[in-house]
């Protein structure tokens, strides 16, 4: 059962059409292709909450009728950084909405004896300085990989205030962690759920999403 954290920038999308698609992917003989159709589904419809505070612009056009001043997105660009690789399967979802957005990527491994994550690709656009940019990954667990791949943005000229962490499912340990590292960073996700295990997977959760989404083991 989701929980309250009273978290600033943290956000829990409710609405019925994620919450649905969300129970669908999180059935264990859902299979590759309708997981990997579905978070696309999902993604496309949080790049509504992830893009809310865009900034806008006044702009006189001329309808059938009249002229009007009316408002349009004031050019603030934007990039979508997947983790690798379980990110890729979130990409397609927000450029249906906001095609023009460029694509980077961050690369992530687990270090066996340490735990910790290790960086072994990161391929960005120039100007993330300029950009408001979306991190995605389908999970926000530990928060491990979340905090490395923020602070590899920053290392890079990113501004912290202009970054979005986007997830489908997340635990309250990961969102803490996130926060504490980085508070300035807004954390959208379609579901919180109850904890980790003792293996760090998010319970009740939907498995790897990286697995699941390439039909790999």
């Amino acid at each position: 059962m989701s929980q309250n954290l009273n978290i600033d920038n943290f956000v829990v999308m409710d609405h019925p059409l994620i919450q649905h698609k969300l129970t669908m992917i999180r059935r264990k003989e859902c299979g590759t292709k309708e997981f990997r159709e579905v978070v696309n589904e999902i993604s496309m419809l949080m790049a509504y909450e992830v893009s809310r505070d865009l900034p806008l612009e006044e702009v006189e056009i001329e309808t059938p009728i009249c002229k009007t001043v009316q408002h349009q997105l004031s050019g603030k660009k934007v990039a979508i950084i997947p983790i690798l690789r379980a990110g890729l399967g979130m990409v397609d979802g927000i450029l249906s909405l906001i095609p023009a957005a460029k694509v980077g990527h961050i690369g992530m491994y687990r270090d066996h004896e340490t735990l910790e994550p290790v960086e072994y690709f990161v391929k960005m656009p120039s100007d993330i300085s300029e950009r408001t940019l979306f991190v995605v990954d389908p999970m926000l667990a530990t928060g491990g990989s979340a905090i490395a791949a923020i602070d590899a943005l920053i290392k890079r000229g990113a501004d912290e205030h202009s970054i979005r962490f986007c997830c489908l499912v997340s635990a309250p340990e990961g969102v803490r962690k996130l926060h504490e590292a980085h508070p300035n960073v807004k954390i959208i996700a379609a579901a919180l759920d109850e904890h980790l295990n003792e293996a760090s997977y998010i319970v009740p959760g939907l498995g790897d999403a990286g697995d699941r989404l390439f039909g790999t083991k």
